[in-house]
């Protein structure tokens, strides 16, 4: 995504250094040597591990897992719903290249990071939200917009990236929600972010380690098979951090147990489903109850390793910008 990780670093990247992504792009398509573009590709993504409803021995075993299989930097992310205290902690103590936010805007936290030099990334749904983020000293923001799977906000990717962008100054901005494929990243830099955040797209790969069934779901959907989740407040855990704007809300694919929040949430008793859920989670399941996934699944025709995907997304984008240019400039 960028190639270095101290806050000086990322912005010049973002002004438009070597290591930009549509340069390395087009470079990528003319036949270069395949070592040179598998480096620029290694170079281009940036994972993210979650940590929600995990332990901290579980999550402590990930990291160093991760660290071992990789010397390229990732992100660790943490949430406002709920806000684990001992998990932030830990990640602190492992100092990763980046901490990524959701659901809250917490300044001190924010602080804390930068004092171990770490960078924050803020997902935020909207401008107040946005904001919020910049005044706190966020690095990176992600606009996330509505089409996105799990907890997202209310507007759409296409309207909110550029209101973001434009909000941000040289701050750089990470586009997310409704991006399953080369022509989404295409767009999103049009629009003039930076990157690119795929979550559904990469769902369906080998190495994830959810149900098969999960996937097959996501790769057999509709759009409107993906919907926000009425009264979510009943089965998922509280936000326990202060919410800027409209509250976040979670987007699954269609289950029982989401149109019978829709017609009878009374009936969801939540002293019962929402333990069931959590232990389903955290089990490598839920896909029966809460599926989490974006309007994207319906671009999502197939599940393939994870590297091929990636190859697939660069030769996608530079196929994208070349075909909007040759529109645009035309003899």
């Amino acid at each position: 995504m960028w190639p270095a990780w101290e806050r000086n670093s990322i912005r010049r990247s973002a002004r438009g250094s070597e290591s930009t992504c549509p340069s390395w792009w087009r470079r990528s398509a003319r036949g270069t040597r395949s070592s040179w573009r598998s480096r620029q590709l290694r170079r281009a993504c940036l994972a993210s591990l979650g940590t929600a409803v995990r332990s901290v021995p579980e999550l402590e075993r990930q990291w160093a897992t991760l660290r071992d299989r990789t010397d390229r930097p990732f992100v660790i992310n943490h949430t406002g719903r709920p806000f684990n205290p001992e998990a932030f902690a830990a990640t602190l103590a492992f100092k990763p290249a980046a901490i990524s936010f959701h659901m809250g805007i917490p300044r001190d936290l924010i602080d804390k990071t930068h004092d171990r030099g770490i960078v924050w990334l803020q997902t935020v749904g909207d401008v107040e939200g946005a904001e919020a983020a910049l005044e706190a000293g966020a690095d990176v923001l992600i606009a996330q917009g509505t089409e996105a799977g799990g907890n997202g906000g209310w507007i759409g990717t296409l309207v909110l990236v550029p209101l973001i962008v434009d909000l941000a100054g040289d701050v750089p901005v990470v586009a997310a929600g409704g991006i399953a494929d080369g022509r989404g990243i295409a767009a999103v830099l049009t629009l003039g972010a930076q990157a690119a955040s795929l979550g559904t797209r990469f769902l369906a790969t080998d190495e994830m380690a959810i149900d098969p069934s999960w996937k097959a779901r996501i790769r057999e959907a509709s759009a409107t098979d993906a919907v926000k989740v009425p009264h979510a407040e009943r089965v998922m855990p509280p936000f326990t951090l202060p919410q800027i704007g409209m509250p976040f809300a979670p987007r699954a694919l269609r289950t029982p147990l989401i149109d019978q929040l829709a017609s009878e949430p009374d009936s969801v008793d939540p002293a019962a489903v929402g333990p069931e859920l959590l232990a389903a989670v955290r089990a490598g399941g839920g896909h029966d109850l809460l599926p989490f996934a974006g309007q994207s699944a319906a671009l999502v025709r197939d599940v393939v390793p994870a590297a091929q995907l990636v190859e697939r997304l660069v030769v996608e984008t530079t196929q994208a910008l070349e075909r909007a240019h040759a529109a645009i400039f035309t003899d």
